[in-house]
């Protein structure tokens, strides 16, 4: 073990090699409790999904296919600059980490610049559930404004809840970016790369579901 590396691990670890596992594998259990969460989202989604299809039609109709594509590119171009990221890092090339985190950082921040204004206009006609809810639907006529107005309860939950996993991200990327600018990564000091690149790329795999689950739902009955 070198010097450089010896300096980076915490006493209660033998070596950086065990130190490393352990944070990957913390990432891992930490992960594995958000699938859970967001399963439970997705299970609840299904079970009513099901039950009131022609609510659920009837509001996806509403959502915006094209602001929802560009956000899908954006957040998958964002798993390829993270993952260009983390490759920086591992190879001390700092100046390119840097470069890599920004990119990162300014598609994160672009998805949610597009998210604020669909979240606007469900607002300004008043698809956002509550007192003052109001949905008809031409092509939808059966669909039965309370069950319409809980496909927007959940589609309000699960996308606010991706969309507040996509603040944390970009902040852990300030971070980031800021050790980075000190100089702080290198081949023997990237873990915090890696690991936010982990992070990162399950919230992106997250909307690669909510995408078709909301966006797509088959519009022809």
């Amino acid at each position: 073990m070198s010097h450089s590396s010896d300096s980076l691990v915490a006493h209660h670890f033998e070596d950086i090699e065990q130190q490393n596992e352990s944070a990957v594998l913390g990432m891992w259990l930490f992960l594995g409790q958000e699938i859970m969460f967001f399963g439970g989202l997705f299970a609840v989604y299904l079970v009513y999904r099901f039950k009131y299809p022609d609510a659920w039609a009837a509001g996806s109709t509403d959502l915006d296919i094209t602001l929802g594509t560009f956000n899908t590119v954006v957040l998958l171009v964002s798993s390829l600059t993270m993952a260009m990221g983390v490759w920086s890092a591992q190879t001390g090339r700092q100046k390119s980490l840097i470069r890599y985190l920004l990119a990162t950082l300014v598609l994160g921040s672009t998805f949610l610049v597009v998210k604020f204004f669909e979240y606007k206009h469900k607002w300004d006609y008043h698809h956002v559930p509550g007192p003052s809810f109001s949905f008809q639907s031409e092509h939808f006529p059966n669909a039965a404004e309370s069950n319409v107005q809980l496909f927007y309860t959940l589609y309000f939950i699960m996308t606010g809840m991706h969309a507040l996993h996509m603040v944390i991200g970009a902040g852990l990327l300030i971070w980031l970016i800021v050790l980075a600018w000190k100089g702080k990564f290198g081949p023997h000091n990237f873990m915090k790369v890696e690991l936010t690149g982990f992070y990162w790329h399950f919230v992106d795999i997250v909307w690669v579901f909510l995408f078709p689950l909301l966006y797509l739902i088959n519009r022809h009955h």
